[in-house]
């Protein structure tokens, strides 16, 4: 399954990429009932049935459901006791990311690249094997206490991996058009922005291609500054955010005090019809941010001729903006539970290589009128 995107790349970039990465291999969620949550992305998000692991497969301390949409693989993990990592994990974050899983050539090779030059060890590289193949996966440390996975399938023909089972359903609503991962954002403490663009160039070979500051990402009373990392092929990009001063708690603020500490943000999922996928997702429930009807009002006159009707766009609430490649589409989910953290972004590419800088106002404020609703601005 592969979960590349049509970004050209240097060749002299490619010749020097000590760590060659084919796209998001999965997105493992720790969560508090796994069982109810892929029960929802099914239904809102339109994900299907793929593969199950727990005590039925010999697994004793956790069950993992995997859902999957064209080249998007999401996994679900809840514990089955109280001293589980897994519920401490839980206890501490709520429902949140624990591992970013990268495709590579050679999980051995990605781990040594990476932990000689300086990458915290979270899995020593290991084989895993049945009738179905083998697969090999390590795995070190980033930011707060999510990991990177490296895992190589090229050897292996089942499902998903050893220790899961297909996971066959009689419920399965239509997918929405949920293509692969665009990109993961993380948000890091005061001040940490810096320290981990550096691991990231440092340890995981990946270059600086956008950044923020205070100036371009900041409305009247909050601010935060990102820079985004990307690798050599520009197939994984991971934005990171880190607070700004401002008069008032800026959402990365939030984010943190709630998470109780750094983690993932959100996950933008590309499609290539945002109006029909948008649309299914609220029809099924999934809430969105809201921009004001005057948004759309120099809309053409901000960011030039587009494709797309404009009523469509002004009733879904769906942003654009454009670069010098071209132009884009996104709308953000509300948080998917109850803590103010992690959400998601929908993105249709029309050219655009960039995320948006041109909705950056509009979109805080959207999250800002969210967050005076919940009393935490």
């Amino acid at each position: 399954m592969n979960t590349t995107t049509s970004i050209p790349v240097e060749q002299d970039t490619l010749v020097n990429d000590f760590l060659p990465l084919h796209g998001t291999d999965y997105i493992e969620l720790y969560v508090g009932n796994a069982k109810q949550a892929a029960h929802y992305y099914k239904t809102a998000f339109g994900f299907q049935s793929l593969a199950y692991s727990g005590p039925e497969t010999g697994v004793k301390d956790r069950v993992s459901y995997v859902l999957v949409q064209n080249k998007m693989r999401l996994m679900l993990t809840s514990p089955l006791h109280s001293d589980s990592p897994i519920a401490e994990h839980h206890k501490k974050h709520g429902d949140g990311v624990k591992v970013l899983a990268l495709m590579v050539d050679d999980a051995y090779d990605a781990y040594e690249q990476t932990v000689k030059r300086g990458g915290k060890s979270y899995m020593e590289p290991q084989t895993l094997t049945d009738a179905n193949g083998e697969i090999r996966v390590s795995g070190i440390h980033t930011y707060g206490e999510v990991v990177h996975l490296f895992v190589e399938r090229k050897n292996y023909k089942g499902v998903f991996m050893p220790g899961f089972e297909p996971w066959k359903s009689a419920y399965n609503p239509t997918p929405v058009g949920l293509e692969y991962v665009d990109h993961c954002v993380g948000n890091v403490g005061w001040n940490q922005m810096n320290p981990w663009v550096k691991f990231y160039e440092e340890v995981m070979g990946f270059k600086n291609i956008l950044s923020f500051d205070d100036k371009d990402i900041s409305t009247e009373y909050s601010a935060l500054m990102s820079k985004v990392m990307s690798n050599g092929n520009g197939y994984v990009k991971f934005p990171i955010n880190e607070p700004a001063e401002g008069k008032k708690k800026s959402q990365v603020e939030e984010y943190l005090e709630f998470y109780e500490g750094e983690g993932t943000q959100h996950i933008a999922i590309a499609t290539k019809d945002i109006v029909s996928t948008v649309r299914e997702l609220m029809a099924r429930g999934v809430e969105f941010l809201k921009v004001p009807a005057s948004y759309y009002d120099d809309l053409i006159e901000r960011v030039g001729a587009i494709e797309e009707d404009l009523e469509p766009l002004k009733e879904l609430g769906i942003l654009v903006d454009r670069d010098d490649e071209g132009y884009l589409l996104q709308l953000f989910t509300k948080p998917v539970e109850d803590r103010p953290t992690m959400f998601y972004e929908i993105i249709q590419r029309k050219g655009a290589k960039s995320f948006g800088k041109g909705n950056f106002k509009a979109l805080f404020e959207a999250i800002e009128r969210e967050q005076a609703v919940r009393g935490n601005l």
